[in-house]
């Protein structure tokens, strides 16, 4: 790998109080993982590749699953330390299940293509879940006795604004890329993953509205 693009580190941040927080949000995410594990047939064992806070962790937990988690920053007691573009120590076809939520935009884009294939080696599907750029709008109208539940979001960010894949702009210096920039539209991304997985489902997230989320089927560990 070139020596100018920076190599997968910890986040630049006070990772310790960031560990300490709880937000809302955390709660959305960690329900959609759970229910999108629905969508991925039996499954026992998840990888979950930056377990953050732990909420999904102990959820999941709670709900039978077997987890291992998996980080790069020892801040976050995973289970086994290590950069998601390299995990060499598990064989093919480990886990039913890897989910890496709002992970794979830490790394420099020369890295994504090599994460993808790991992820797609080591589990039978995946759970991506990205940071969709800018500031969100939200129209939403809900009629519970009616089942009726409609949303628009609008983001308002640099649609013309391509980043150069190695310099961590955003996100107070925490994100390489995000989704809707210029290469980085949902169909560069469906196209970048299909390399490696069937892409499943896709959809915005409109409970949190910052998140799309994708539900992938390895190429190489189907059932």
């Amino acid at each position: 790998m070139n020596k100018d693009i920076p190599a997968p580190s910890v986040m630049p941040v006070d990772r310790e109080t960031w560990a300490g927080e709880l937000h809302l949000s955390n709660f959305v995410n960690t329900y959609y993982q759970y229910r999108d594990l629905q969508s991925c047939g039996d499954v026992k064992k998840l990888l979950i590749v930056g377990p953050g806070q732990g909420l999904d962790t102990q959820v999941l937990k709670w709900r039978e699953y077997e987890v291992t988690t998996f980080d790069i920053d020892k801040t976050f007691n995973p289970d086994v330390i290590g950069s998601v573009h390299d995990l060499s120590m598990f064989d093919d076809g480990s886990f039913d299940v890897v989910i890496a939520s709002h992970v794979l935009e830490h790394l420099a884009v020369p890295f994504l293509d090599r994460c993808l294939l790991e992820l797609a080696r080591v589990g039978k599907y995946c759970l991506i879940y990205l940071p969709v750029a800018g500031r969100h709008f939200q129209l939403r109208l809900k009629m519970d006795l009616k089942g009726i539940d409609l949303s628009y979001i609008f983001d308002l960010f640099n649609f013309f604004h391509r980043p150069d894949g190695v310099t961590p702009r955003y996100c107070q210096g925490q994100h390489y890329w995000e989704i809707g920039m210029r290469g980085f539209r949902i169909t560069d991304l469906v196209r970048r993953f299909e390399k490696q997985f069937e892409v499943v489902q896709h959809y915005r997230n409109r409970d949190w509205n910052p998140s799309y989320n994708f539900i992938l089927e390895s190429n190489y560990n189907a059932k």
